[in-house]
């Protein structure tokens, strides 16, 4: 899955945060685990991270996933789609808040569809509310059902995933609160 947004929005956001904490690539690459060939093709637009990627850019920097998208300081509450393919798009309704740590995003999943998501910074917790369809939800090397209506919280600072294995397309929120010191938990 990778992530379409005009201008290199996330380029843009990704040299910021370098610049924000003076660090160098060579320095972003062993805080992040990315690559500097890889960081440098996304800050030039050459390149667009996988939504794997962008969690492990986003954790070395302790920031939010929504900070790359250049929503921080909106406040437009109209639904923006950041991430489109055949078989997922992902919007945000609420962008990064400093003041409650959270965002808000409704996924929306394809017959189909499984996206195993690495382990976000220490203390992030996620909840899952479906709106529509029925899913399942990975953690602790176990898939877990959720039909509509149906919801869960769980710490996201380990491998977890979504999946949708019935015939109709899966909507859900996804709630994520960064409680934690914003450290990997490998």
């Amino acid at each position: 899955m990778h992530i379409s947004l005009p201008h290199n929005i996330i380029g843009l956001q990704l040299k910021s945060a370098r610049s924000n904490k003076g660090w160098s690539l060579d320095t972003t690459s062993k805080n992040t685990g990315v690559s500097k060939a890889m960081l440098g093709q996304i800050e030039r637009g050459e390149s667009s991270p996988t939504v794997s990627k962008l969690w492990e850019i986003a954790n070395g920097f302790a920031l939010p996933l929504t900070y790359f998208f250049g929503e921080l300081e909106s406040n437009n509450v109209e639904p923006k789609k950041l991430i489109t393919e055949k078989s997922i798009a992902v919007s945000t309704l609420f962008s990064f808040d400093p003041a409650t740590k959270s965002e808000i995003l409704l996924l929306t999943l394809e017959p189909a569809h499984q996206h195993i998501s690495v382990p976000h910074s220490k203390g992030v917790i996620e909840h899952l509310i479906v709106i529509d369809g029925e899913m399942e939800y990975f953690i602790n090397n176990q898939w877990h059902h959720l039909k509509q209506g149906e919801f869960v919280k769980f710490n996201a600072d380990v491998e977890h995933g979504y999946r949708n294995l019935s015939a109709k397309t899966a909507t859900f929120h996804n709630v994520i609160f960064y409680t934690g010191e914003g450290k990997k938990n490998r």
